[in-house]
């Protein structure tokens, strides 16, 4: 871990690979203090792979800090002091300058991903094309 890239603190926006918006942050928020809380340090691992609709899907998983490898890019946010977002470097080309947004609609809730990498997406926004 000690090689990963990772920005610090207070970086500009325009520096992460992934932007929280609030309704984001307050969603995230929620699920750390259900898995136990600020006192840890989470790890939260965002990704593409090969699926869906139009070609690729996101991926995002909690995972532990051991999981982060040299290669990865670590961003730190002020909003969420206990957690790290990890993307491995193949994912960094689909995902950066993404924003990632929350709902808790009945119907399109959850986790929104807008990103400005996508050519084309599905209809539940949960997979994209480049």
């Amino acid at each position: 871990m000690d090689d990963a890239i990772m920005l610090s603190q207070g970086e500009e926006k325009d520096d992460r690979v992934i932007t929280f918006r609030p309704n984001a942050v307050a969603r995230l928020k929620d699920l750390v203090d259900k898995k136990g809380g600020e006192g840890e340090d989470f790890v939260l691992r965002m990704g593409v792979r090969s699926g869906g609709c139009s070609g690729l899907s996101y991926v995002m998983d909690f995972v532990s800090a051991d999981e982060i490898t040299e290669d990865d890019v670590v961003d730190l946010y002020d909003e969420l002091p206990s957690l790290r977002c990890v993307v491995d470097p193949k994912s960094m080309l689909y995902l950066f300058g993404m924003e990632l947004d929350y709902s808790d609609e009945l119907i399109g809730g959850g986790f929104q991903f807008f990103n400005p990498n996508a050519e084309e997406s599905c209809g539940c926004g949960k997979s994209f094309g480049v």
